[in-house]
């Protein structure tokens, strides 16, 4: 399993990376980020930090871990410097809080995340088919969530992709203990979007394609799907 869209003390999550990473390996994963809310107030600090436990992942911690973060209510017309500047220092992974429909999150934001070409749109809520097509052209990846709340769309998003041919993953958007999901309720709650058990699998292979991507770029090492 995998789980590219994580969160640490850095930001809201419960634990520090180290235990994170320790309970990930645990429920079975073999691959996950860092990606905790950014924006330009500590953009720097998190990428320093965290790289000291993502850079060891593979070696101590048994499974690869990338470097990212979360552009978190960041003004649309920042989104594309705020992901040029993050990739510039390090970050790997740059994932967009979308636009759910559980969080006051600014008109635009989808769209201004695909057309900076970030990695995965994250709960990208009620989107378009405009910004669903673009996000296809581009290769931008939408998510499919098992979190609480921002999981009401989820419907909507797979039924949007499938209709635009736009790339899916599945994420737990992990803060804390139990968010780390099993392989068996990662497919259910998959399959209670309306994906198909082909839609399904593909979905976790986007994951694993995207990691590779990554390895092959120098970044992550040894993954394991």
């Amino acid at each position: 399993m995998i789980d590219l869209h994580t969160h640490t003390i850095f930001s809201d999550g419960a634990f520090l990376p180290s235990e994170s990473a320790r309970r990930a390996k645990v429920a079975g994963y073999q691959a996950m980020a860092f990606t905790d809310h950014a924006d330009a107030s500590n953009l720097f600090l998190l990428l320093e930090n965290l790289n000291r436990v993502a850079g060891q992942g593979a070696a101590y911690y048994g499974l690869d871990i990338l470097l990212g973060v979360e552009l978190t209510h960041v003004p649309p017309g920042l989104i594309a410097r705020m992901t040029e500047t993050a990739r510039m220092n390090g970050a790997q992974l740059i994932v967009v809080h979308g636009e759910t429909i559980v969080e006051p999150v600014e008109t635009g934001t989808n769209l201004a995340a695909i057309e900076a070409g970030v990695d995965i749109l994250a709960h990208p809520g009620l989107i378009s088919a405009e910004e669903t097509r673009l996000a296809a052209d581009k290769g931008v990846h939408l998510e499919i969530t098992t979190r609480k709340g921002h999981s009401l769309t989820n419907g909507h998003v797979a039924a949007m992709a499938r209709e635009f041919g736009a790339r899916l993953v599945i994420n737990n958007d992990a803060h804390g203990a139990g968010d780390m999901v099993s392989r068996e309720l990662r497919q259910r709650i998959a399959l209670g979007a309306g994906m198909t058990q082909d839609e399904y699998l593909q979905a976790e292979a986007n994951s694993w394609a995207l990691v590779d991507r990554k390895r092959k770029s120098g970044y992550a090492s040894n993954p394991q799907p």
